[in-house]
């Protein structure tokens, strides 16, 4: 009979994105969709912010990532994987939270679009008024 590795999961939701993380023992690898960290995240600063939840704990490297996101932008999918990534840390160790609490990573951001109304372009938006 195999022993089974340790596997830590986190849901992380951020407008409409929604990501499904899997935190593994490992060297650290990363993988986005089957796709590499790097490829998959463009831009340094949304990197910045999915990875600080592992700087904050200082275990990067120490566990290898599988994500599975959908829906939303680079933006959004980027805040889901970071409280996914918290949350499974959290389900590893407890303790991690009062570390990573005062960062504000354990609040799940609940800003998402606000519907369009009747009689409007947008949400808000209304077309030029018109005294004559």
């Amino acid at each position: 009979m195999a022993t089974e590795k340790a596997q830590y999961f986190g849901t992380g939701r951020r407008k409409s994105s929604v990501a499904r993380v899997i935190l593994t023992p490992g060297k650290g690898e990363f993988l986005i969709n089957n796709r590499s960290f790097e490829e998959y995240i463009p831009s340094p600063a949304a990197r910045l912010d999915v990875l600080q939840p592992l700087t904050l704990t200082e275990l990067e490297g120490k566990y290898n990532i599988s994500v599975n996101v959908n829906g939303g932008g680079l933006t959004g999918q980027a805040g889901a994987i970071r409280l996914g990534i918290t949350r499974a840390l959290l389900e590893m160790n407890p303790d991690l939270r009062a570390t990573l609490k005062p960062a504000g990573l354990i609040t799940r951001d609940s800003r998402a679009k606000e519907r369009k109304k009747p009689g409007l372009k947008k949400a808000r938006k209304a077309s030029q008024f018109s005294k004559r």
